[in-house]
């Protein structure tokens, strides 16, 4: 066959945009749908129980979202893996990085059970609260964690269903996750009237049965796929040493990057509060903007990640840029429909956030901003999900490092201009983001060897 051959097949064999499309509606959909489960369990506690049980769960739920954020990488770092092991047609290699993900899933999980109070007194410490909040807050924390180990195995199945391009299976856990853990709410904290402690409880519980549900499906899709001669667990791959220490030094390279991204973040919204409560309220209406705008790019992230990993992994140049090219024009031209939207809509959609007036003016006057960094947010979440795909992890913490100077560099040196100059900070930042993992790219697609 033909050099021009294998560009032809190698590019037909990347998804079209329509099937990139439908790979990442449910993922879309699914991410959606996490912040639906905190409206309901806010809308529960709010009518059955206390203000204390209000504070505690959000309180309590803070905690947990740090502490899983930082864990991230379990469902990152599985899909690179996985989706380079498929593209390679190598089944055991995909079973057995399922496999070392759920292990490292479960001591971890063990572990922040293990240290289940020092952790919670720290993050009480940290964050302060009225004593009352805390104490509930505290019990709130105790029960819930009971879950972590079900929550983290449930991460690198995520990456599992992801790498394999199966988003579909990857909506319906999250949807029974959600669907479960809302019932269970209603009967613990509602009918029962168990307050913060049954949203926990109840949280806790879907996370275990949704594990159950997950684990079954990822042995059905594996044992479809299981058409080698090594057993369904290739424990000599599982245990391969130089394996684990690729795994677990990517991982850690994941865990620095959210790190960076997580203070960059805490950064901004710190500074924000320097200008006081109203530009505080203002600033937070406007985040929300942009996490809607999230799930949105999340999708086609996540589908970058799957069909970048497997074209890496079949070692196919011209299949990987036809993925890139392809679901990041999806990406730019969702981006850029979602920051017209901000743009025009966006006085409309702060008025039915809040009704200060004060808060209302000053998030409207700011809209501008949000709808700017909508924009150009899409280079960043492609490019953290090619990299993804790729497994070049050190070149993502290398990036977020630099992207974190130059927002450093860009809000001092605007820092007169006020919460002005804190957004134009914030945009270069996301443009930052891009750009430096872009200085890497050359390196990555010139590694991609055609068979």
């Amino acid at each position: 066959m033909s050099d021009s051959e294998n560009d032809n097949e190698s590019e037909f064999l990347a998804p079209n945009r329509s099937e990139l499309f439908r790979m990442a509606w449910p993922i879309v959909v699914a991410n959606s749908s996490v912040p639906l489960l905190g409206l309901a369990d806010t809308a529960i506690i709010g009518h059955t129980g206390t203000v204390t049980d209000l504070g505690a769960i959000a309180l309590g739920a803070l905690i947990f979202t740090f502490v899983y954020w930082g864990f991230g990488f379990l469902r990152m770092g599985t899909t690179g893996f996985v989706a380079q092991a498929s593209g390679a047609a190598d089944e055991a290699e995909v079973r057995a990085t399922v496999a070392r993900a759920l292990v490292l899933a479960i001591v971890l999980g063990v572990s922040l059970v293990m240290l289940q109070r020092p952790i919670v007194w720290a993050s009480l410490w940290l964050l302060g609260a009225s004593e009352a909040v805390e104490h509930t807050a505290e019990a709130y924390f105790l029960i819930r964690i009971w879950g972590a180990p079900a929550s983290l195995c449930m991460f690198a199945l995520m990456g599992c269903f992801v790498g394999l391009g199966q988003s579909r299976t990857l909506l319906l856990v999250q949807l029974f996750l959600n669907g479960v853990n809302i019932v269970l709410d209603l009967l613990l904290a509602g009918a029962l009237g168990w307050g913060a402690e049954g949203i926990a409880l109840g949280t806790a519980i879907a996370e275990w049965t949704s594990l159950i549900l997950a684990l079954f499906l990822a042995r059905q899709l594996l044992r479809r796929r299981h058409s080698d001669s090594e057993s369904f667990w290739p424990w000599p791959r599982i245990k391969n040493a130089a394996k684990l220490a690729k795994t677990l030094t990517a991982n850690f390279n994941i865990l620095l990057r959210t790190l960076i991204l997580v203070s960059s973040f805490a950064l901004f919204t710190n500074q924000a509060a320097k200008f006081g409560d109203t530009v505080l309220a203002a600033n937070h209406i406007l985040l929300q903007m942009i996490g809607f705008s999230a799930y949105f790019l999340d999708g086609f992230a996540f589908v970058a990640e799957a069909v970048i990993g497997q074209a890496i992994g079949a070692r196919r140049r011209m299949m990987f840029d036809a993925a890139v090219s392809r679901s990041s024009q999806l990406a730019a031209i969702t981006a850029l429909g979602l920051a017209l939207a901000t743009y025009f809509l966006g006085d409309e959609i702060v008025a039915g956030l809040t009704t200060h007036a004060s808060v209302r003016n000053l998030a409207t006057q700011h809209v501008p901003y949000a709808a700017i960094y909508i924009l150009f947010s899409f280079g960043a979440f492609q490019l953290d999900g090619i990299f993804i795909g790729a497994t070049r992890t050190r070149d993502m913490r290398n990036a977020a490092a630099l992207s974190m100077l130059v927002f450093l560099i860009v809000l001092w040196s605007s820092s007169a201009q006020g919460y002005r100059g804190l957004w134009i900070a914030f945009i270069a930042y996301v443009i930052a983001r891009a750009l430096s993992l872009m200085l890497f790219y050359p390196s990555l697609r010139r590694s991609i060897e055609d068979r």
